[in-house]
């Protein structure tokens, strides 16, 4: 098999638990001495350090909200609120404290002054647990779960603060979540909850039949999964309906592939490891067909009427959850 013929999904999936090649090992051309990267296996383990990191990635994720919080998302309608929407003419036995008079002494009309309607919405919550997920491609990068873990948290901050109301997603459903001071430290409990329960080879996908209709989906995952798994999840979610916002997290070794020399690539899901004896000189084909399947994955979720955020994980959380945000405020 060609070198150009390696599939994206296949490769970046040998990168978790890569092993760098060290004094003894392997032989090494033209490659340069970094800290290996870090990868968790053991569900247990995962999760109790996932625990352990909660308490900072909630206060983190509770400071951002801070910094964007803003108001209801617009429903774009006349109703009860608190926000302008329009002057409409004074029908025939209407009220005479909703005739706007300051407006209708420039006309030769009442006018009447309506107010956008305003309600919550059921935002559900995704994120994926799965082996791909611990990976990081060096010490001084936070793990994809950690940044999904953060923005899900951020964003959900976000959401109750509007008076929305958000819900935790297993693949067995909503999960109960357990009593907590607030309802973000009950959904940051509930996470840990799943990471500690879940089965040893978690989803990365939710069941679209599972969701209430007409919800909101916030999914947060590395998306490395089958193709044709993806697409039949984005097509069930837009049948449903539901609106599915696609939060892609990434680690940026496996955007580039900066290995260099005789590596041997591992997986952290039963893949079967790899080893490659001059692995700069697959990184001019890698580089593309990475750059297809971003393409793919873009036409993909936009097709089925979703929305998609990138985020890597070398990358500042506050513009992502800014983008994210203005995602999320659009109109259906």
């Amino acid at each position: 098999m060609s070198r150009s013929r390696l599939l994206p999904n296949t490769l970046l999936r040998w990168f978790y638990g890569v092993d760098k090649p060290t004094a003894g090992g392997p032989r090494t051309t033209g490659s340069t001495t970094t800290s290996p990267p870090v990868a968790t296996a053991d569900v247990a383990c995962a999760a109790q350090a996932l625990a352990m990191r909660m308490p900072d990635l909630l206060l983190h994720a509770s400071q951002m909200a801070t910094t964007l919080a803003s108001g209801l998302h617009p429903q774009r309608r006349a109703g009860w609120g608190d926000t302008f929407w329009q002057y409409r003419p004074a029908q025939p036995g209407e009220p005479a404290n909703r005739i706007d008079w300051r407006q209708s002494a420039r006309t030769t009309r009442a006018h009447v002054r309506e107010t956008e309607a305003e309600a919550a919405q059921t935002v559900l919550l995704w994120c994926d647990l799965s082996g791909s997920m611990q990976w990081r491609s060096a010490k001084a990068l936070p793990g994809k779960l950690d940044r999904a873990v953060l923005l899900l948290l951020g964003m959900a901050a976000l959401l109750l603060r509007n008076g929305e109301r958000v819900h935790l997603l297993s693949p067995a459903g909503i999960v109960p979540l357990p009593p907590a001071p607030s309802a973000l430290e009950r959904l940051a409990l509930g996470l840990c909850g799943l990471a500690a329960s879940g089965p040893s080879q978690p989803a990365a996908l939710p069941t679209p039949a599972l969701m209430p209709r007409h919800a909101r989906l916030l999914l947060a995952s590395d998306l490395l999964c089958p193709d044709a798994a993806l697409d039949d999840c984005l097509r069930q979610l837009a049948a449903h309906p539901v609106r599915t916002h696609v939060l892609h997290i990434s680690d940026p070794a496996e955007n580039t592939l900066p290995y260099s020399g005789r590596t041997e690539f591992s997986g952290l899901e039963d893949e079967p490891t790899l080893e490659l004896p001059h692995v700069q000189s697959l990184r001019a084909d890698y580089t593309n067909l990475v750059t297809a399947r971003a393409r793919w994955l873009e036409q993909t979720i936009g097709r089925t009427g979703h929305t998609l955020t990138r985020h890597q994980t070398d990358m500042a959380p506050l513009p992502t959850l800014l983008a994210l945000h203005a995602q999320m405020s659009q109109r259906v």
